[in-house]
């Protein structure tokens, strides 16, 4: 799992996404990390054409693998 102090503008990373509408699905996503278009000074990730901010609890992975070990450790 990376660190936020490891991330940079445009880096490809996955993440664990918990589906906003149906808190009880979550899934793989593909995210590229770019600046937010409103705080230029933040990093965020870009998900859906949607800004999330990076929080120091979100699971960012540098390999889709990665990701999958970890969702099938505590979400399965």
């Amino acid at each position: 799992m990376l660190d936020i102090e490891e991330l940079y503008e445009g880096q490809q990373v996955y993440v664990i996404y918990r589906n906003p509408h149906t808190q009880t699905v979550s899934t793989i996503q593909e995210a590229l990390i770019a600046r937010h278009p409103m705080d230029p000074d933040q990093l965020s990730l870009l998900i859906h054409d949607f800004y999330h901010p990076i929080e120091v609890d979100d699971a960012i992975f540098t390999t889709q693998e990665e990701a999958e070990g970890l969702f099938q450790q505590y979400m399965l």
